[in-house]
């Protein structure tokens, strides 16, 4: 355990007793106004379980048919269980900063206090903030294509009345978007806890959705025959096992966890394993009914998303009200986690242009924010509506940005801080999870390069894909 800075106990008893700490009294706006601690473990678990469970699982069916059963299975327990315990010791870590009156609510104050202020500015900060914009990105371009596929209201009318239109997916982009522009103007983290409750039912009927779907038409008089057999010459079954195992890796990213930690109104010690014991249990529920329902209906023909396989020679295998409600309880959690990622970037702005001396709700503070939020998702509209092969790209991503930051810095940020025995197992368990994962975003890189090098002749600006 790191001794304690002899100056670390000058925090006065009023302040410890209403969790105010010397840090605390000098918060920036963005940290004053937009991350609020205010939450309590119940609000956390909300907010994990969006920042991580999402539509993506729609693609564990996929990476199990690079795997197979056993190693695919395998491979998403230990994904489980190893971001299970990184979380917590990152929770440990901000537990431990906060007792020394030194409280770090951002993933870029933890790496700059603790591995030195090159760390935090140049690396994390930069990493974070390209992640967490790149899945608002993500999440538009996925938005504006389930409204153009499938989902209900002016888009499924205008499908089903005029299917031969001339309405193509950036339109369908800029519906999403608009939504999400009014949604983003919410004022702080803490504010989106409701939001993020509805979010947490939503990826539990979805998944529910899913798995039933899947079973049915796996039993059904018409199911595919159901192989499971890993496709292509050794070469591809080498790389598509490296991808889907940074795949499933990736599906249980979060990269804001000190940001999540920071809306706890303190004292945190205790809370976060709370608010993730609530977030993985509906991991436990939706992942592996997902990943095993979808796999065993359609084995190694699943596709990278298994509503893709709920469509057979272009007519539904499940009644047409069964697939609208799903791509519907589908499309609004992407809103959700649209504006969780959006936080980040929110601080950032609000700590920019916001004046913490003054009210939040003031007119000096609101215009700056409604003009800063409005431009950010009007990008990410753009972006997402320009660049349509963006999960590629977004894979990329995932291999730099996701497993360094929810599976390397983790153990990293533990061992200098409680510096661990180098003969003791926790010391050389942390190293081997930041070596192995290491090596899996470096291969797992080249796997993503090599896609995308694949795919790049399908690329387009502004494609109707």
């Amino acid at each position: 355990m790191a001794t304690v800075a002899p100056n670390s106990m000058n925090i006065s008893k009023i302040d410890k007793e209403k969790g105010v700490t010397d840090s605390s009294k000098e918060l920036d706006a963005g940290a004053l106004f937009v991350l609020q601690s205010r939450g309590s473990w119940i609000h956390c678990g909300f907010h994990l379980t969006t920042s991580i469970v999402g539509p993506v699982i729609f693609i564990l069916p996929f990476a199990l048919a690079s795997l197979g059963w056993v190693p695919g299975v395998l491979m998403i327990t230990i994904a489980a269980l190893v971001t299970f315990y990184a979380y917590n010791l990152l929770s440990v870590v901000l537990e431990h900063h906060e007792q020394l009156g030194k409280r770090q609510i951002r993933f870029r104050d933890m790496a700059r206090d603790i591995l030195g202020p090159g760390w935090g500015n140049f690396f994390v900060g930069p990493l974070q903030f390209s992640i967490c914009y790149g899945a608002v990105i993500a999440c538009t371009l996925l938005g504006g294509q389930s409204l153009k596929v499938r989902v209900i209201l002016l888009a499924f009318i205008y499908l089903l009345h005029n299917s031969n239109g001339t309405m193509h997916l950036y339109q369908f982009i800029i519906i999403f978007g608009a939504a999400t522009l009014f949604l983003a103007q919410m004022p702080s983290f803490h504010s989106l806890r409701h939001i993020n409750l509805f979010s947490l039912i939503l990826c539990l009927a979805y998944s529910a959705c899913v798995a039933a779907g899947s079973i049915h038409i796996g039993k059904s008089k018409n199911a595919p025959s159901k192989d499971y057999s890993i496709n292509g010459s050794q070469q591809d079954q080498f790389f598509s096992a490296i991808n889907a195992i940074s795949i499933i890796s990736t599906t249980y990213a979060s990269g804001i966890i000190p940001e999540i930690q920071a809306t706890i109104a303190p004292p945190v010690k205790g809370k976060m394993f709370k608010g993730l014991c609530i977030c993985y249990a509906v991991i436990a529920s939706t992942y592996f009914s997902v990943g095993i329902s979808g796999y065993w209906s359609f084995g190694n023909q699943a596709q990278p998303t298994i509503l893709s396989n709920f469509m057979g020679d272009g007519q539904p295998l499940l009644p047409t009200w069964f697939l609208l409600l799903t791509n519907l309880f589908t499309l609004m959690q992407v809103t959700a986690i649209s504006l969780i990622y959006l936080q980040p970037t929110n601080e950032v702005f609000e700590k920019w242009f916001a004046d913490p001396k003054m009210d939040q709700f003031s007119t000096r503070n609101v215009i700056p924010r409604l003009i800063s939020r409005s431009l950010s998702v009007i990008l990410a509209t753009f972006l997402a509506a320009m660049l349509p092969f963006f999960g590629d790209i977004m894979a990329l991503f995932g291999a730099f940005g996701c497993i360094p930051l929810d599976f390397i810095l983790p153990m990293v940020l533990y061992n200098v801080t409680f510096k661990p025995s180098k003969k003791g197992l926790m010391f050389w368990g942390n190293t081997l999870i930041a070596v192995a994962s290491t090596l899996l975003a470096a291969v797992g890189a080249v796997a993503s390069v090599r896609q995308i090098v694949l795919d790049a002749r399908t690329y387009s600006f502004f494609a109707d894909v």
